[in-house]
């Protein structure tokens, strides 16, 4: 990347072209060398936050061809929202001053899929994987009212509830978007096809 993102267009405009690489198996694989290890050991300044599902399969720097300093990463179980989430994220805007947010869903997701089994079958889920079900839950039941059925539509439904949540709760974060200083997205990516797509924002639409 020749230069830092330093607006929310810029922002995501540069996590969807470093997809885009990554996608036709060209990477450059930037900031990850020993230089930039060095350069970042005062201080860090990343240019987005990135909430996204603790799945394996959806490592961030490398499925948006970034590097070292560059993302500052929160992940969990279907990307719910809890108070210690909702904090790492307002550092990262209001003092790291990320100018972007993304919230990052994928198919197949095994948090969707056990919430959807849960609303399905009435099971209760034991221990403390019970409370990411009932954070993902009321995504399933608005996808259901809407009549809304197929993985894909069940997982950008909970992509929009999740920003929505994200905006109603963190009134730091709504500011900075009011503003214009910050933006929010929401994003679905494809496990097979390594393709992350648009699915709501606020505040910021990619040019490209």
């Amino acid at each position: 990347m020749a230069s830092t993102p330093v607006t929310p267009v810029q922002a995501l405009d540069a996590l969807l072209a470093g997809n885009r690489r990554f996608v036709a198996g060209t990477p450059r694989h930037p900031n990850q060398d020993a230089a930039r290890r060095a350069e970042l050991a005062p201080a860090q300044k990343p240019f987005a936050v990135l909430l996204g599902c603790s799945d394996s399969r959806l490592a961030a720097e490398i499925i948006f061809d970034q590097g070292l300093g560059d993302l500052f990463v929160v992940r969990t179980a279907g990307h719910v929202l809890g108070p210690e989430v909702l904090g790492s994220i307002e550092y990262g805007t209001a003092v790291l001053e990320c100018r972007l947010v993304v919230v990052l869903g994928h198919d197949s997701c095994g948090a969707v899929a056990a919430a959807r089994a849960a609303v399905e079958s009435g099971a209760q889920v034991s221990g403390y994987i019970r409370d990411i079900v009932e954070r993902v839950t009321p995504s399933v039941l608005a996808a259901r009212a809407d009549g809304l059925t197929t993985d894909r539509d069940v997982i950008d439904r909970h992509i929009q509830h999740t920003v929505d949540v994200l905006m109603e709760r963190s009134r730091t974060l709504a500011d900075q978007v009011a503003a214009g200083d910050t933006g929010v997205v929401g994003l679905a990516y494809q496990l097979a096809e390594g393709s992350a797509r648009l699915v709501t924002s606020r505040g910021v639409r990619p040019t490209a």
